[in-house]
């Protein structure tokens, strides 16, 4: 099974009653949805800062992330099709997690 980060982006929180409420949404979702192919539910992230040893790259909002696994991205995408914020108006980005040996 390949591992996917999927990112939220376009979701701000204005307040701390909606993150809630929206992560129990959420929590529901990848119950019934999800099962065993998620890997890490993930967290709502607020941009702390950059590090760069020269120019850095534009920053770029990331409003959370869960990690999931599936055997292919047609099955991720699959799994993804009725997620609950893309009826929100927000864009999940999945990215492949690659196998690499050290």
């Amino acid at each position: 099974m390949t591992r996917f980060l999927i990112t939220y982006h376009g979701m701000a929180y204005p307040n701390t009653e909606y993150a809630v409420a929206s992560r129990r949404v959420l929590r529901e979702w990848a119950n019934r949805k999800l099962g065993d192919a998620l890997v890490d539910f993930g967290a709502p992230l607020l941009l702390a800062g950059q590090l760069s040893d020269g120019p850095p790259f534009d920053s770029v909002e990331i409003s959370g992330y869960t990690i999931i696994q599936a055997s292919s991205l047609s099955e991720a995408r699959e799994l993804l099709a009725d997620h609950p914020y893309l009826a929100r108006g927000a864009t999940l980005q999945i990215d492949e997690c690659m196998e690499v040996d050290a």
